[in-house]
């Protein structure tokens, strides 16, 4: 099959998946490409192409929490700007220094914002049993 098709399928593969896949997918390849260049630092290319990829990715995300047309939380806004603000500082200090040492940060972020997006954000897995609720005061039906 030729690469033209490869990636036209790899695209098609991409669209019909939940936002949440798509966004934990994009995570790991990042973490994956700095762990790579992370055990082969005397490839510069390789090094600098898995910053590239990581600072392009959580541009993306950057802009995207700042467009009037997100719905989150201002709060976790911020936390994700804050977090941003420091993976932007790590990039460039290990474009500067390439001993590795500045990528660990950097790729477990990404791991762990991936499996974040890859559980279920009730809590519960599809097809499990539903777990009795503790008894509390009840709060309001929130509810969709």
């Amino acid at each position: 099959m030729s690469q033209d098709k490869l990636q036209a399928y790899a695209q098609t593969q991409k669209s019909s998946m939940p936002p949440r896949e798509v966004e934990a997918m994009a995570f790991t390849k990042a973490a994956l490409m700095l762990e790579e260049a992370k055990g082969e630092l005397d490839d510069y290319d390789a090094y600098s192409a898995a910053l590239k990829f990581n600072q392009l990715l959580w541009t993306i995300i950057q802009a995207d929490i700042v467009d009037k047309e997100n719905q989150l939380p201002p709060q976790l806004k911020a936390n994700i700007l804050s977090l941003s603000i420091f993976v932007d500082r790590q990039t460039i200090k290990a474009l500067a220094d390439t001993k590795g040492q500045h990528l660990e940060s950097l790729i477990n972020i990404n791991k762990n914002l991936a499996e974040g997006l890859l559980t279920n954000p009730e809590g519960a897995t599809a097809g499990a049993p539903a777990e009795k609720p503790a008894p509390s005061t009840p709060g309001p039906d929130i509810s969709v």
